[in-house]
Order: C-alpha cells, then sequence, then structure tokens
C-alpha cells in the first residue's frame, strides 16, 4: 500500500499513471487534482477527485459518460472496464445475452447519446441485464443523473482498488 507521503511526492507523470483511468479514459479529472496536492490522507484524494467531478459542466460529464465501454460487447476496453465486466461474467454471455447486450446498448445509446453504464462490481449478469432492461424506459434528464451517480460509483471502487496495492 501506498502512503500518503509516497503520492505526494509523485510527479505528475507517475500520478496520471495511478489515477488517471479512475474516470474511464479521462485524465483531466486527476490532472486537476494533482494540483491539489499535498493530501491529508487517502480520503482526502478520494473526496476531491469525486468533488472536481461532481462539479464538471453537463457537457464535460457527457464526455465522461461517452468514453464508457458498451457492457458485453464493447472490443477495445481499458485493463479497469476488461477487470470489471469479467468479474461480473459479462465476458461469458450465452449467444441470447450477448444478442440483448448488443440490442439494449444501441437503443439505450440512440435515446440518450451516451452509454448504459453501471458499477458492475458485486453484480452478475441477470441483475445487469434487468438494470439495463428497466433504466432504458427512463426519462433523458433522469437517466443523466443515474449514469452521473453510476460514474462516481465506479470512480470510488477504482480509488478504493488504488488505496489496497
Amino acid at each position: 500500500m501506498r502512503t500518503i507521503d509516497n503520492i505526494n511526492d509523485l510527479n505528475k507523470s507517475d500520478f496520471l499513471s495511478i489515477f488517471g483511468n479512475v474516470f474511464e479514459k479521462t485524465e483531466s479529472v486527476a490532472m486537476e487534482a494533482f494540483e491539489l496536492k499535498p493530501f491529508k490522507n487517502f480520503e482526502d484524494i478520494v473526496f476531491k477527485m469525486i468533488d472536481i467531478y461532481e462539479n464538471y459542466e453537463k457537457n464535460k460529464i457527457l464526455e465522461i459518460l461517452n468514453a464508457h465501454p458498451e457492457l458485453a460487447v464493447a472490443k477495445k476496453m481499458t485493463s479497469e472496464s476488461i477487470s470489471e465486466q469479467a468479474s461480473a461474467k459479462l465476458n461469458q454471455c450465452s449467444n441470447d445475452e450477448y444478442e440483448e447486450f448488443k440490442k439494449l446498448n444501441a437503443e439505450y445509446k440512440k435515446k440518450f447519446n451516451f452509454p448504459f453504464i453501471i458499477a458492475v462490481k458485486g453484480k452478475d449478469k441477470n441483475e445487469i441485464l434487468n438494470n439495463f432492461r428497466q433504466r432504458i424506459q427512463s426519462d433523458v434528464e433522469s437517466e443523466f443523473l443515474e449514469a452521473k451517480k453510476q460514474v462516481k460509483k465506479i470512480a470510488t471502487f477504482r480509488l478504493n482498488e488504488i488505496n489496497k496495492k
């Protein structure tokens, strides 16, 4: 586990290599957090990164949402997304499940203009599919707020994983 002193001593490049993908393919949160050093403790890093994200304008949040891969069908994913989706067995879908994910992903993206996002940690394929089926019925503003909340959960899970190393 890294100490807070180790983290505070990191140069920008090393800091970004550790924290740059907490928000999927979006280093800007980590870059802004780097400028807020020194951190008091790891919880201070978490608080500051989440606060930066939560204070972004809607168009910046949409960029972050659109950086996320589609569930079960995305070909190019970050190592974090591969691991997270594998933990929910999304890499082991039956043909029917795969086709349903593919259909839902397309319909969702068309309706909301960003991919379906859910923090998959601790969930299984059926729970995720059921959630997907329900949320696709939402209105655009409600779903934007839900997706924003899910990104925050994913980031918190990723930060907790970093803290364990």
